[in-house]
């Protein structure tokens, strides 16, 4: 893949990430997917994060009626505070499900303390987030998938990059009453670069955003 400069990711940045997070303002209300795919092969192989339930009970998604209940909370693999390429692979898998799981709950604290303050999509996320949970507000859909995840691995550099595949399905935003609050955020399917560094024995993104 092309190597990516910081000064190139932080023009990306102005695309955000997750379309639906945008400070709360209306999402398109389209209902067609975005199909831009990455170009790599799959890094199946790597492990996925384990999941364990947030409180007793079966797990139950959101839906017009209320919130998330017993959401499956990420569990790091091992291999994620490894660092190696298969370390970072699974590092980024296991970031993505804890912005997934943020999605579903409103709780974003453990994307966060993963990210560096420098991260501005990061932060916006965040913020975004926990705006659309304040109030009893609430969302539907909006999980994560990351099929494909690419590392540009340099041993000679303390910032390592590379490239993914962003699947999110379709955002739905409810107010306390049940209604809808804004029009929804259509499902997306895209090519995403990220940086990461190492630092003191465990990654940390520097900086992600969307391919165009």
């Amino acid at each position: 893949m092309s190597r990516l400069s910081s000064a190139m990711l932080s023009s990306i940045l102005a695309a955000v990430l997750l379309s639906g997070c945008q400070d709360g303002s209306p999402g398109t209300g389209s209902s067609e997917t975005h199909t831009t795919t990455a170009s790599p092969t799959s890094s199946a192989s790597s492990p996925a994060a384990s999941a364990t339930p947030s409180s007793s009970g079966a797990y139950k998604p959101a839906d017009a009626k209320g919130k998330a209940q017993n959401v499956p909370v990420p569990v790091m693999p091992e291999l994620a505070k490894e660092n190696s390429k298969a370390g970072l692979e699974a590092f980024i898998r296991y970031w993505f499900q804890e912005l997934s799981y943020a999605y579903e709950t409103g709780n974003s604290t453990k994307s966060l303390e993963l990210s560096s303050s420098a991260c501005a999509l990061c932060q916006h996320l965040a913020e975004s987030i926990e705006a659309n949970y304040a109030e009893e507000r609430w969302l539907t859909g909006g999980t994560i998938r990351t099929p494909v995840i690419e590392v540009a691995w340099d041993p000679v550099v303390s910032t390592q990059q590379g490239k993914l595949q962003v699947i999110q399905q379709e955002i739905r935003y409810f107010e306390e009453t049940g209604s809808e609050s804004r029009e929804f955020t259509a499902a997306t399917n895209d090519a995403a670069a990220f940086f990461a560094e190492y630092r003191q024995g465990a990654w940390l993104i520097t900086d992600v955003g969307i391919i165009r």
